[in-house]
């Protein structure tokens, strides 16, 4: 397998999660995106309020992709203490369930992964109350790394899958796809966009994300690496 197909392959997944996530939590994230955006931009427009709003989720993609790596290394460690053939076996097959196991959460087909968000609830007041205003350019960046710490049950997913990968640059790649997939509803949740997040948390949307993730989950298990570079059009000579 080529690094290229390794890193759509983790890009892919990590999107997948994130739209999903994005579907599950995005009352507790809007929440915060808004808070956010009013706390630190409260007499700004609209324009300035958006960029706020994009420094602070950078700031909490950057979260994300830095603890994907750290994980994945961890992980790589684990990997390079067994026998490599299966230990590579065994990673696939347990990040493959991981993913088949989001797939059925989000559709409702398991027991969900929203456990978690209930804490992040709490913490929401404290960032509200910490970036209070009278802050450098910088602040929306720093709110937005607290921000990618909340608990939250479909980060935890992501980022298990990150360290399944046993590799810090797809588990790197594994959380800025999580962090791009969420960026959509989050924003819109933000600014009151109600029809987009009303299509996103549609029984029929969430089915169709659900069923990507699972057959995404199938085809990194059970397709042959060749097939699957095939099919995404990359060479492996």
């Amino acid at each position: 397998m080529t690094a290229n197909l390794l890193s759509q392959l983790s890009l892919a997944g990590g999107l997948l999660a994130g739209l999903a996530s994005s579907l599950h939590c995005v009352g507790m994230c809007g929440g915060i995106a808004s808070s956010l955006t009013l706390t630190l931009a409260p007499e700004a427009g609209t324009m300035a309020r958006a960029r706020t709003l994009m420094l602070a989720q950078a700031g909490r993609i950057l979260a994300y992709v830095i603890a994907g790596a750290v994980l994945a290394a961890l992980g790589s460690q684990v990997y390079f203490g067994f026998d490599r053939s299966v230990a590579h076996v065994v990673l696939r097959w347990a990040g493959a369930l991981v993913l088949v196991y989001i797939g059925l959460s989000v559709i409702g087909w398991a027991p969900s992964l929203a456990g978690l968000d209930r804490l992040g609830h709490s913490v929401q007041r404290v960032i509200h109350q910490r970036f209070g205003g009278g802050f450098s350019a910088t602040t929306p960046v720093l709110a937005g790394l607290v921000w990618g710490l909340l608990p939250c049950g479909m980060v935890y997913a992501a980022l298990f899958y990150a360290l399944l990968s046993a590799n810090p640059v797809s588990g790197g790649l594994i959380m800025l796809g999580f962090g791009l997939g969420t960026l959509p509803a989050v924003t819109a949740a933000a600014f009151g966009v109600s029809r987009f997040v009303d299509f996103a948390q549609s029984p029929r949307s969430r089915f169709a994300i659900g069923a990507l993730i699972i057959l995404l989950g199938f085809a990194s298990a059970a397709l042959p690496w060749r097939a699957i570079a095939a099919f995404c059009g990359v060479p492996l000579d």
